[in-house]
């Protein structure tokens, strides 16, 4: 498991675009028939793939966590952006096609990911908090989730939330976790920005061409930087920071955020007009 070591906001405004890129980005997931993990400082949050081909899965905790299995203090959030697949679960078998979405549980021994063909392989997007109580583990399929329609297309921001992981849906600890999906038309995400204290949060962008390109945007409203990204590459906000986004054509996004609560509209709204 490698460790991502943030920036904070004052080093922030001095950093290169390379140091940027090497202190936000985690764009080395999803290599096939292996389980990709990555620690982070920012609510000891764990951000990670499965992309089982040939062979099935096992997620281990190892080293970094000092526990007996990965979820023996943590509760993970599972969505598939790719082929039909499926987790299995202290021997409960999910199946899980394109855009569903898994919640594992907090005391969840044996975790296994598999795909039902090598040719179109399940790929797995894993986010993972700390948990100290207990939900049952719980599938979620598009339909399942609560539909949010925003933005409008004057402003280039037509987008739709789907909201799986949340007080009003499938229950956790402190995990929030969905997809938004941006309009043809559009290509601005959470425009205007916010920020929320009192939790941090974690991008997948996904299904993007591979000659198009995502911009997201960063750090204080008052000094802001962008990282370019493209398909399949995840980045971590602190909660200091703006989280919005530009695209060459319109995209989709698995967000997730863990921290203080789990109020989804619990945010501080910027004015366009104030970013510098």
């Amino acid at each position: 498991m490698k460790t991502l070591q943030t920036a904070d906001q004052i080093h922030f405004g001095r950093m290169t675009t390379g140091e940027l890129r090497e202190s936000f980005l985690v764009e080395d997931l999803f290599g096939k028939d292996r389980i990709d993990l990555v620690y982070t400082d920012l609510d000891r949050a764990v951000v990670g793939s499965a992309v089982p081909v040939r062979e099935a899965l096992l997620l281990e905790a190892g080293d970094a966590l000092r526990a007996a299995y990965f979820t023996e203090r943590r509760e993970i959030g599972v969505i598939n952006v790719g082929g039909a697949g499926s987790v299995t679960v202290d021997s409960t078998v999910f199946p899980m096609a394109y855009r569903d979405c898994l919640y594992i549980g907090r005391g969840s021994r044996e975790i296994v990911f598999r795909s039902d063909g090598g040719s179109t392989p399940a790929v797995f997007f894993l986010l993972s908090y700390p948990a100290h109580v207990d939900h049952p583990t719980t599938l979620a399929h598009k339909e399942d989730a609560e539909a949010v329609s925003l933005g409008s297309s004057e402003t280039a921001n037509r987008r739709t939330v789907f909201k799986y992981i949340h007080p009003g849906g499938v229950k956790s600890c402190q995990l929030v976790m969905g997809i938004t999906e941006v309009e043809a038309g559009s290509v601005w995400n959470t425009m205007p920005p916010h920020t929320h204290a009192r939790r941090t949060e974690v991008y997948l962008y996904f299904d993007l061409a591979p000659g198009d390109r995502v911009l997201n945007f960063m750090g204080t409203p008052r000094e802001t930087r962008h990282v370019v990204m493209a398909d399949r590459q995840a980045v971590v906000s602190p909660s200091w920071s703006i989280h919005s986004g530009v695209g060459t054509r319109n995209y989709t996004f698995i967000w997730g955020m863990g921290g203080e609560n789990q109020a989804f509209d619990d945010m501080d709204g910027v004015e366009i007009a104030s970013l510098l």
